[in-house]
């Protein structure tokens, strides 16, 4: 009986599988760390596939998997071109589009590693919800300079899962639902939901809030100065911008566990940077208030620093007037596939088709 599913998630050091039921709970599940040494043996990420599929066959032997139990498998989703939320079934063009991709990603491998194994046991093959998701309206798009459009990337797949789980919770549907989604991880991306799309987000890797590694928006003449300043390569400066920001620049930790310890510890400084953080999530999300006009049920904090209290507590002080505070900390990304697959079989969502 067909009634398993298995989700891969390819990152750039390691290969997570996992195997769950119709109930997404969780089978079996393993992660594989592959080397720098073993990763360097191949010319580009997309080289890796075969390899990678070997080892996630291995794996499934090792647990003594029947492949004949499978429904469907999902692989994460790649860096592709916008496109709406969802699940998609996995077609020639998204794998052309997945092995052409301007930006290598480890990501870009996980639907292709599923679509192969699918077709070897004649099973349907999908992706859900990729960091490209693109539900923006017009107005959203515009920046202040003619040709330069605001971009939408986001941790769209926490950021649904966690809109559903609240909506499941109030026994509604998301689309009867107004609600504001904030992943807070090394990266932040905080999202008004409206009526199950999301219509807004600030760029994860270039705007809204500093985060534990990001620099968020900065001023815009420093940053000139700074990228004519001859200390900085083009790479250096996005690998500072995306990598090294933050809590990292400040603190020299991504760890908001080691800043909290440093505030207890006396340390006046980290406990500015931490406040200061803080504000500057609780600000975008008070942003992203205005573009729901101030309707909405609930906003709901997820992400790994979420488990963080003191963090909640200062959030929920400047934005507990908005709209209640839900807390839905960490990030489930392999259960998250597979509750994407469950929506389609329980016939919450349709399949989209990638075009």
């Amino acid at each position: 009986m067909k009634e398993n599913i298995l989700v891969i998630n390819p990152g750039s050091t390691s290969t997570k599988i996992a195997l769950f039921n119709l109930e997404a709970e969780e089978i079996a599940s393993e992660s594989i760390n592959h080397t720098a040494e073993e990763i360097s043996q191949f010319h580009s990420i997309i080289d890796q596939a075969p390899e990678r599929k070997k080892i996630v066959l291995e794996v499934l032997k090792k647990h003594n998997i029947d492949l004949s139990s499978f429904k469907a498998v999902i692989g994460r989703g790649g860096i592709l071109k916008p496109l709406e939320a969802g699940t998609y079934t996995i077609n020639d063009k998204l794998i052309e589009d997945l092995k052409n991709s301007p930006r290598e990603h480890a990501s870009n491998l996980g639907g292709i590693i599923a679509r192969e194994i699918a077709e070897e046991i004649d099973v349907p093959a999908y992706i859900a919800d990729p960091v490209s998701v693109d539900e923006f309206t017009d107005i959203a798009r515009i920046s202040g300079i003619k040709g330069i459009e605001r971009e939408s990337l986001l941790h769209t797949l926490n950021i649904r899962a966690n809109a559903f789980r609240y909506a499941k919770e109030q026994g509604k549907k998301l689309e009867e639902l107004n609600l504001i989604v904030a992943h807070l991880g090394g990266g932040i991306s905080i999202a008004p939901i409206k009526k199950g799309k999301i219509v807004d987000v600030n760029n994860a890797n270039d705007g809204g809030p500093f985060s534990p590694e990001r620099t968020g928006s900065l001023p815009n003449k420093a940053l000139i100065h700074l990228c004519y300043s001859g200390k900085y390569s083009e790479k250096e400066l996005i690998k500072l911008i995306t990598h090294q920001g933050g809590l990292v620049s400040h603190l020299g930790t991504n760890d908001v566990r080691e800043v909290v310890k440093k505030m207890e510890q006396g340390d006046n400084y980290a406990k500015l940077v931490f406040e200061a953080m803080c504000y500057q999530i609780a600000k975008e999300i008070g942003a992203m208030a205005t573009v729901l006009k101030g309707k909405i049920e609930a906003i709901v904090l997820t992400g790994g620093i979420a488990h963080n209290k003191i963090l909640v507590k200062k959030i929920k002080d400047r934005v507990g007037w908005i709209a209640p505070l839900v807390v839905y900390p960490g990030e489930e990304e392999m259960k998250a596939l597979a509750q994407a697959v469950i929506r389609v079989v329980n016939e919450v969502e349709k399949t989209k088709t990638y075009s």
